[in-house]
C-alpha cells in the first residue's frame, strides 16, 4: 500500500491547479446534465452514429521478456515508476530492449521510443489503466499513450516528467469527433480533458514531446506530423492560461472525467471511439492522396495555421486561473 509520504513525494496528490481542474470540471459537468437532463438520457445510451465501436487489432507484437534484462532500477525522482507509468513492467523492459535501450545515445532511444509509441499506439477513450495493459491492448487515451512513452525513458534511467495543462482542442477534433453531449460539456467548461506532453531530460535539457496522435490522425487534423523536440500547445491543442503545470506523476483525479464519460455516457463514448476510427481512415487516404507523410507534411508546414473552436472559456467564472 502506498503510504502519504510516498504519495507526496511522487506528486499523486494533486496541486492547487489541478483541484481547481477538478472543481472546474465537475461543475460544468453537473450544469449540462441537469440541465440537459432528457436530452442527455438519450444522447448518452443510444450510440449517434449507430455503430458499435469494436477495438482495432493491435499494430505490433509484443516482444519477449528474458529474465536478466537491463533496466534503471533506484529510487531517483522523474526515473522512477509513478501512478499509471511503472517502467519496472516486464512488457516495457522488453520492448525497451528491442527498441535498443543502453546502445543508443539518450537522445537517439528517446527519439526512437517516442517514434514506436506514436506510430503504434491509437487512440481510443477509455478509463485509465497502467502501462501493462496499454500495451496489451494496443490503444488508450493521450495519457496512456505519452505514460507508455515516458515509462520506456524511466527504464532507460532518463528523467522523464509530465507538463499537464487543460486543453483547448483541435477544431477538427471537435467538429469531427465529438457529439451533441461532449459538445455542451466542452462549451460549459471552455475545454474538455486534461492532457499532458512529456518533457524527458537529455543533456541537461528537457526535450518535449507528445506521442498521443498518429500520423493518419494529425493528417486528418490537418496538422504538421510533429517529431520528438515539438510541443502539441500551439499545434493541435491551445492550454488554457494559468493550468500548466510540472509533475513527476499522472496525480489523482485525471481519470474522473472518462470514468463519469463510461458510466454515464457509454453511447457517446461508443461515438467518439467510432469517430476516431473514422478519423483514422480519413487520415490515411489524405496521406495517401498527398504521396506520403513527408510530402504531407512539407506542404501542411508551409501554410499551418492552429484552428480551435470559438469558445470563451472566461464566461465560466467559477474557477479563476493564475496568470
Amino acid at each position: 500500500m502506498t503510504s502519504l509520504l510516498e504519495m507526496k513525494d511522487r506528486e499523486y496528490i494533486p496541486n492547487k491547479t489541478y483541484v481547481k481542474l477538478l472543481i472546474g470540471g465537475g461543475l460544468a459537468f453537473s450544469k449540462v446534465f441537469l440541465t440537459n437532463m432528457s436530452d442527455i438520457k438519450k444522447l448518452s445510451r443510444k450510440p449517434s452514429t449507430g455503430l458499435k465501436y469494436v477495438r482495432p487489432m493491435r499494430r505490433y507484437k509484443l516482444p519477449e521478456y528474458k529474465e536478466g534484462m537491463q533496466y534503471f532500477n533506484k529510487n531517483e525522482k522523474y526515473k522512477r515508476p509513478t501512478l499509471w507509468c511503472n517502467s519496472h513492467d516486464k512488457n516495457i523492459i522488453a520492448l525497451a530492449h528491442q527498441l535498443g535501450v543502453f546502445k543508443k545515445t539518450d537522445y537517439e532511444f528517446a527519439e526512437v521510443a517516442f517514434e514506436w509509441c506514436k506510430r503504434n499506439l491509437e487512440l481510443e477513450i477509455l478509463k485509465l489503466n497502467d502501462v501493462d495493459q496499454t500495451l496489451q491492448q494496443g490503444t488508450g487515451t493521450c495519457i496512456h499513450i505519452n505514460s507508455v512513452f515516458a515509462a520506456l525513458c524511466r527504464c532507460a534511467g532518463l528523467k522523464t516528467r509530465y507538463k499537464m495543462f487543460a486543453a483547448i482542442e483541435n477544431r477538427s477534433m471537435y467538429d469531427d469527433l465529438y457529439d451533441t453531449m461532449m459538445r455542451r460539456w466542452y462549451d460549459a467548461l471552455g475545454y474538455f480533458s486534461i492532457e499532458a506532453d512529456i518533457e524527458v531530460c537529455i543533456d541537461g535539457k528537457w526535450v518535449v514531446g507528445h506521442a498521443g496522435p498518429t500520423p493518419e490522425r494529425q493528417a486528418a487534423m490537418g496538422v504538421p506530423i510533429t517529431k520528438f523536440g515539438e510541443e502539441s500547445i500551439g499545434t493541435w491543442f491551445e492550454a488554457v492560461p494559468g493550468t500548466i503545470f510540472i509533475t513527476e506523476s499522472v496525480p489523482y483525479g485525471v481519470g474522473l472525467t472518462m470514468s463519469l464519460l463510461s458510466r454515464l455516457g457509454p453511447g457517446t463514448l461508443n461515438t467518439l471511439n467510432v469517430n476516431i476510427i473514422n478519423q483514422i481512415e480519413a487520415g490515411k487516404k489524405i496521406l495517401e492522396a498527398k504521396g506520403g507523410e513527408k510530402k504531407y507534411d512539407e506542404e501542411i508546414r508551409a501554410r499551418f495555421k492552429p484552428k480551435f473552436p470559438d469558445i470563451d472559456y472566461k464566461s465560466y467564472k467559477n474557477i479563476v486561473f493564475e496568470r
